[in-house]
């Protein structure tokens, strides 16, 4: 039986280091856009979305398996931070990328 709490770490691990990608992918992308964009897509500011991504990222990194993170009774954490970061890729990031395609646009 040791080998399945094996298994289960190492499945863990994967996908804690999975969702902190993730997590690391929302910030970067929080972070390059412009703050006039985040206002003319009609969300809040770029600073609420950094430090919220940020936020996010932090709780991942704590959710990752000792002896990096907090380990195992951190499941919680980890669906915090994924959630703020699935939020801001499937909701911000697409309305950010309109807007900036709409002004490459409208500059030519």
């Amino acid at each position: 039986m040791l080998w399945l709490a094996v298994a289960q770490y190492w499945i863990f691990a994967v996908i804690a280091v999975v969702l902190f990608a993730v997590e690391i992918w929302a910030l970067v992308n929080a972070l390059r856009f412009r703050p006039d964009a985040y206002t003319a897509a009609g969300k809040r500011t770029k600073l609420f979305w950094g430090l919220l991504t940020g936020l996010a990222l932090l709780l991942g990194f704590l959710a990752l398996p000792y002896p990096v993170g907090r380990g195992g009774s951190s499941m919680l954490l980890m669906v915090i931070g994924i959630v703020i970061s699935g939020v801001f890729l499937a909701d911000v990031l697409p309305a950010l990328r309109s807007v900036m395609e709409r002004s490459r646009n409208n500059r030519y």
